[in-house]
């Protein structure tokens, strides 16, 4: 597992495709840097990216509230079936079906439906289309369901509604990016997927 920082407060990591972000990695995080570690956002099991852990409470307390009030920003990279428009700006309310473990798009709020949001721009288009997207809220599967609901599933995502081969979604997150010590710090790393080189 590639570490691209780690200092007294929190470690930055690649988390592989296959690893639990709850379990595996702060396990795996311990076993190479030792100490605590403390879990502040996730990524689907089948998903991999950077994903920030702190390193102890104080830490823990102010990355919560920066995701809190939206200081961190995390942005991923998809590949999607079809060309979606150039950018978009997409709100939804998702309702997730813990029992089949699926998120649905769903027309009004009622009781367990969450407000999504997204950005995204297209980076290039053509049957299968590289997108980079901005989350502003982290609600489960949000990009996969969001993407799916509009006729652009993203590649590898059988869950919603992919065809292909592919044995994992098409996504990573690339980049994050939160207040330290009076500055914005920023961690990014690009996907092995052959379709970003």
């Amino acid at each position: 597992m590639d570490i691209l920082f780690h200092n007294a407060d929190f470690a930055v990591c690649i988390k592989p495709v296959g690893l639990d972000s709850e379990r595996d990695i702060p396990a795996a995080l311990q076993q190479l840097l030792g100490g605590e570690f403390f879990t502040l956002h996730r990524l689907d099991k089948n998903v991999g990216g950077v994903m920030v852990y702190a390193r102890n409470k104080a830490s823990a307390a102010a990355l919560s509230k920066a995701i809190a009030q939206g200081d961190m920003v995390k942005e991923y990279l998809a590949l999607v079936h079809g060309t979606p428009p150039a950018e978009g700006d997409w709100e939804d309310w998702l309702f997730k079906d813990s029992r089949k473990n699926k998120v649905f798009v769903v027309k009004r709020q009622r009781n367990g439906v969450k407000a999504a949001r997204l950005t995204y721009r297209l980076l290039r288009g053509g049957e299968q289309s590289l997108v980079r997207i901005r989350l502003y809220t982290g609600r489960s599967h949000q990009i996969r369901v969001q993407f799916a609901s509009r006729g652009f599933p993203l590649v590898g995502d059988h869950k919603y509604g992919s065809r292909d081969s592919a044995t994992a979604p098409k996504l990573f997150s690339a980049s994050i990016a939160f207040p330290y010590k009076g500055q914005t710090v920023r961690y990014e790393a690009l996907p092995d997927w052959e379709e970003c080189l």
